[in-house]
C-alpha cells in the first residue's frame, strides 16, 4: 500500500512538469521579455519544474526503497516458510522415529516374554517330580525317571544281559536316587536270570541292607535262599528262610519260606 501511494504522488508530480512545460512551449516568444512581470512569472514557473523535478527523484528514490523492503520482506517471508517446512519434516521424522522406537520395544518385550517362557518350560522339564515307584513316594528327576523306565523295558523284554548293564548303569549315575532299592532288586533278578548267583545275592542283600523295609525287601531274601539253593549252599538257605520269616512273617514270601523249608527237611 505504502509503494501504491508513492506511484501515485510521482504521477502527480510528472503530470504537473509537462504541464508547465507545455505552458513554457505555448508562450510566444517576444512575450517572455515584455516585462518584469512575465520574467518574474517565467523565474518562478522554473522554480516549480526544479522543485517538481527534486520530488519527482524523491519520490523515485522512495518507490525503489520501497520495492526493495519488499523484496527483502519476501525473501524473508520465503526463508521463514522454508523453517516452518524443516520443522514439520523434523517433526514427522521424530515421530516416525518415535513410533519405531515402541515397536521396537514392544516387539523386544515379546521377545523376553517368550524366552522367559521357554526357560521355564525347559526348567519344569529338569524339576523333580512325585514319583510312586513299588508303592513308595518320592521325588526323582525327569531325567531319573526316564532311563529307569527305560532299563525296566528292557528286563520285561527279556534281554537279561541288556537289563543288568541298564540297571548297573543307572545305580552309578544316580547313587541317591529314590529308585535306587527298586534297581537293586531287578539288577538281582537280571543277574539270576544268567544264573550269575553270587553277584545276585551282593546286590539283593545291598537292598536289604539300605532299604530294609521295602515293600520288596521279602522277595529279595527269598531270591537270595533261591540263589545259595542253586549254589548248593543248603544251610545257609535254609537260615535264609528262616530270617525271612521271622522279620515277615505276614508277607506272601514268608509263606512260600515254609514251603521250601517243608521240603528241605
Amino acid at each position: 500500500m505504502q509503494t501504491t501511494a508513492v506511484m501515485r504522488a510521482a504521477s502527480r508530480a510528472a503530470m504537473t512538469l509537462c504541464l508547465g512545460a507545455s505552458l513554457l512551449g505555448a508562450m510566444p516568444a517576444h512575450a517572455l521579455f515584455d516585462d518584469d512581470e512575465a520574467r518574474r512569472a517565467i523565474l518562478d514557473l522554473r522554480q516549480r519544474h526544479d522543485a517538481l523535478q527534486a520530488s519527482h527523484q524523491k519520490l523515485s528514490e522512495e518507490v525503489r526503497r520501497a520495492n526493495e523492503e519488499n523484496a527483502q520482506m519476501r525473501r524473508s517471508l520465503l526463508d521463514l516458510q522454508s523453517q516452518i517446512d524443516g520443522l514439520r519434516a523434523d517433526s514427522a521424522k521424530s515421530r516416525g522415529q518415535g513410533e519405531q522406537l515402541a515397536r521396537d520395544v514392544a516387539d523386544v518385550q515379546k521377545r523376553q516374554k517368550e524366552i522367559a517362557q521357554g526357560v521355564d518350560d525347559r526348567l519344569r522339564k529338569f524339576e523333580p517330580g512325585k514319583v510312586t515307584v513299588d508303592g513308595r513316594e518320592f521325588l526323582a528327576d525327569p531325567a531319573e525317571t526316564r532311563d529307569y523306565d527305560a532299563a525296566l523295558a528292557i528286563f520285561r523284554k527279556g534281554d537279561f544281559a541288556a537289563a543288568q548293564t541298564a540297571f548297573s548303569g543307572f545305580i552309578k549315575r544316580y547313587p541317591q536316587s529314590g529308585y535306587n532299592a527298586s534297581s537293586l532288586f531287578w539288577l538281582g533278578n537280571a543277574q539270576y536270570a544268567t544264573r550269575d548267583y553270587k553277584e545276585a545275592i551282593n546286590n539283593f542283600r545291598s537292598m536289604l541292607t539300605v532299604n530294609a523295609d521295602h515293600p520288596r525287601a521279602p522277595e529279595a531274601a527269598l531270591s537270595i535262599a533261591n540263589c545259595q539253593l542253586e549254589l548248593k549252599e543248603v544251610r545257609g538257605a535254609r537260615k535264609t528262610l528262616e530270617d525271612l520269616i521271622k522279620v515277615y512273617p505276614q508277607s506272601e514270601a514268608a509263606l512260600a519260606a515254609k514251603d521250601r523249608l517243608s521240603k528241605m527237611r
